[in-house]
């Protein structure tokens, strides 16, 4: 037995292979559709279960913070545009298997260790396995590139918690939510230009705001709408398990 996700956006769509020990058979597709807050982004959500060849599973475990938590604060570490999917997690730690707890721990250190130099402070220091900062400001069209879903991953692995962004690409965004691994948040304005690495934030969902406690500014986030809950139960296959939608 094998399980399909399908997260579309018309007239682009993804498929990817998932696979559960307690997933029970559907006689057709069960579709959830959600809207998010931000602007770009409506999604249909469909899980089919059927009778194919079975394949290995992929369970990857979630790094963010409880589902209970509805504020984040931490250091924050600043970057800038187009931060693509090989900055995040260079191809070559793509063999790391997600599912084996320790590989996942590696992947997480190797987060955005694909940054060019002129970054000269690391993401996560050598030798260590977590980083220290729990939030990622970054400017626009945050996750370009390739289609890679261990680009979240790893940063949920790494200890990040959220991505305050001022735009995602769509597909890095979808990968978030599927995931659960980090909350892919937008901000209204160019935070990136005004926070630097290092400083001490809180992110407050409820109230959709982003706090710098060293610079004592505050900035309006855009909601992250429906996505949030699926966010929260840990990704979509947890969500849906949750919801009822396939039997847990």
């Amino acid at each position: 037995m094998a399980a399909s996700l399908f997260l579309s956006q018309s007239p682009i769509a993804i498929s990817t292979p998932r696979s559960s020990p307690s997933i029970s058979l559907l006689s057709s597709p069960q579709t959830l559709k959600f809207r998010s807050s931000h602007s770009n982004f409506l999604f249909n959500l469909s899980i089919a279960v059927s009778h194919a060849p079975s394949r290995l599973a992929t369970i990857i475990p979630r790094a963010t913070a409880s589902p209970s938590s509805t504020a984040f604060h931490g250091l924050c570490y600043v970057v800038g545009d187009n931060i693509d999917t090989d900055q995040i997690i260079p191809a070559e730690y793509l063999t790391l298997v997600p599912s084996n707890p320790s590989e996942y721990e590696k992947l997480g250190s190797y987060a955005l260790i694909g940054l060019p130099s002129s970054y000269s402070t690391r993401y996560v220091e050598s030798e260590e396995m977590k980083t220290k900062y729990s939030i990622i400001i970054a400017g626009d069209n945050f996750g370009c590139g390739s289609s890679r879903e261990h680009a979240p991953v790893a940063l949920g692995a790494s200890g990040a918690v959220a991505v305050v962004a001022e735009s995602y690409a769509r597909i890095f965004f979808r990968n978030s939510v599927a995931t659960g691994e980090i909350y892919p948040l937008e901000s209204e304005t160019r935070i990136c230009e005004e926070c630097k690495t290092g400083d001490v934030v809180t992110i407050e969902l409820a109230e959709s705001r982003l706090i710098n406690h060293t610079t004592g500014k505050e900035y309006k986030l855009k909601p992250i709408g429906d996505a949030g809950p699926v966010i929260e139960a840990g990704g979509i296959f947890a969500y849906a398990r949750k919801t009822g939608m396939i039997s847990s």
